[in-house]
């Protein structure tokens, strides 16, 4: 389904596309490949991760649709990995999305390979984070006396 949604859109859209995953598949690089083979332009990862949350006292789920999203710092190490594991996977720019509310967690995100980073929930929270998060990454960089973004891009080393 995801290359027969990705090629549509691509076929009537000229602008750029860039293809949101989600993280509950078996294999993300696979799916990334897909988007990538269809023409993406870039691919973003990760969504929310699915979760539960029950009520002890009314032996109920909390939420009425049972399950919902997980997202926030709890799921920046799954979106980590993904991100790590995809940007092996595929030409692509690949976007770290999953967990960033700090600069030092965008820098995380960077240094695995993310091209860029989206801020979620931690915007929900703190309207102005955005901002914050970007002069942290700066003062990261200079803390490091790394001299640019571009050279902290996927320069994890194994």
């Amino acid at each position: 389904m995801t290359r027969e949604v990705v090629r549509a859109v691509r076929r009537r859209c000229r602008l750029p596309l860039w293809v949101k995953l989600s993280p509950n598949v078996t294999d993300i690089t696979t799916f990334a490949k897909v988007v990538e083979d269809e023409g993406a332009d870039a691919v973003c990862l990760i969504n929310t991760l699915l979760g539960l949350a029950v009520d002890l006292d009314r032996r109920r789920p909390v939420l009425a649709n049972v399950t919902g999203g997980l997202s926030g710092p709890a799921i920046k190490p799954v979106a980590l990995r993904m991100v790590h594991d995809v940007v092996r996977a595929v030409a692509i720019p690949v976007i770290g999305i999953g967990g960033i509310t700090t600069g030092d967690d965008a820098l995380e995100f960077l240094l695995v390979g993310a091209r860029a980073v989206q801020v979620g929930t931690a915007s929900f929270i703190d309207p102005a984070a955005t901002v914050r998060i970007i002069d942290e990454i700066e003062a990261g960089l200079r803390q490091r006396s790394v001299p640019d973004l571009a050279t902290w891009i996927g320069s994890l080393e194994i």
